[in-house]
């Protein structure tokens, strides 16, 4: 199994990391809490083995907590998601961050479990805005793969 790295997005990045997200996120801007994102635009990591991105998140800092808006491990089993995190983590503590927070939805049980094992704790559901947010990006699916419908946002957080 070869190895893979993490390093910081940098400006040579931009296209890399917008193919990625309109891949992973079915268009170019993510919405969470009512926010518009675009992440291809924020900070972040990316885990690369060779020329090939095997990993992205992005994230954004706003006084003492910092958000992650997008996390892909785009090959499972490896300890991508792990390391993604890892380095946000680092980068959030040296920003003076006390917390790390995130959104997901109902549908989404596999992030979900990870998040549990990464030691975040539900803070919020907030039943049904789903709907409000496909005003905002018509391209949030009804339902997931499995068919289970999305509705709900699930905030969560990790104090560091």
């Amino acid at each position: 199994m070869s190895t893979f790295e993490i390093r910081p997005i940098g400006d040579e990045d931009g296209p890399r990391v917008r193919e990625l997200i309109v891949e992973r996120w079915r268009d170019d801007i993510v919405v969470a809490h009512g926010v518009v994102f675009e992440p291809a635009t924020l900070p972040g990591f990316l885990a690369i083995d060779g020329e090939e991105a095997v990993g992205l998140l992005t994230y954004t800092v706003e006084g003492d907590s910092c958000e992650i808006v997008t996390i892909d491990a785009l090959v499972e089993g490896r300890g991508i998601g792990k390391a993604l995190m890892a380095a946000v983590e680092d980068e959030a503590r040296r920003a003076g961050c006390r917390r790390l927070e995130l959104v997901s939805t109902n549908d989404n049980e596999r992030a979900l479990g990870f998040y549990a094992r990464m030691g975040f704790v539900v803070l919020e559901i907030r039943e049904g805005v789903l709907e409000g947010s496909r005003r905002l990006k018509p391209t949030i699916p009804l339902v997931n793969e499995a068919g289970v419908p999305i509705r709900d946002e699930i905030s969560l957080a990790r104090d560091l």
